[in-house]
């Protein structure tokens, strides 16, 4: 394989949300503590976290939400960071992924993105004048030795790397909420299928495990069929 291997890893509601609404200043790492019955079980997602790849792809939507614009200056980890963004990260935000990374890579199509006014020996720029995901992954492969990879993004991205059949594991830890609303993003987001021809672009799943963690949350996990 060309590229490195790759698993969906993130947290949702029953209804399959990984938001708790509809707007920017709503968010599941922000809300789900506060929330009776959801808060106690949550550190088991956090927990499973730390045990995924050393390798980690992003958006910088999300990452903005998260509020890594203005965040502190973390400690390095041993964790090699993705973020794929045109407008979302700022310098900080920049400089904030290269103190948290062993190796920090943007992927962008934006010649103006304020990362290439910063100056960091792991910070690396793959600029591409349309996102490609299946270049730019075998470019993670090839040119930094990435050989697996946790996606952590937004519904948007995720079902571009689902639609392009990118996936091969999906890993979800399940929390005991519904959330509803059509405009909440989903586990995967972007444009529906309209016709039978396009059905062959759906990932079928086998099941691979299904541990009930405590506090009736689950986690999922699957080998995307090809």
């Amino acid at each position: 394989m060309d590229r490195p291997i790759t698993t969906l890893f993130m947290l949702m509601s029953v209804d399959g949300k990984i938001s708790t609404g509809a707007a920017d200043d709503l968010d599941v790492d922000k809300d789900f503590p506060n929330i009776p019955g959801v808060r106690e079980g949550l550190h088991q997602y956090y927990e499973i976290e730390q045990t995924t790849d050393m390798w980690s792809l992003n958006s910088g939507r999300v990452q903005e939400k998260m509020g890594v614009n203005t965040k502190n200056m973390p400690n390095k980890t041993p964790v090699s960071f993705v973020v794929i963004d045109n407008s979302h990260l700022t310098e900080h935000g920049v400089r904030y992924f290269c103190a948290l990374s062993k190796e920090f890579v943007l992927i962008t199509s934006n010649t103006g993105h304020p990362a290439f006014q910063v100056e960091e020996d792991n910070l690396h720029i793959i600029c591409q004048r349309e996102l490609s995901l299946t270049d730019a992954l075998a470019q993670l492969k090839s040119e930094f030795g990435c050989q697996r990879i946790t996606i952590q993004s937004g519904g948007t991205l995720n079902g571009l790397f689902l639609r392009e059949k990118l996936l091969d594991y999906i890993d979800i830890v399940v929390a005991p909420v519904l959330i509803g609303g059509k405009d909440t993003s989903t586990l995967i987001d972007g444009k529906s299928l309209l016709s039978e021809s396009e059905l062959s672009l759906l990932g079928a799943l086998k099941l691979q495990e299904c541990v009930v963690l405590e506090d009736s949350y689950l986690r999922l996990r699957y080998e995307v069929i090809r």
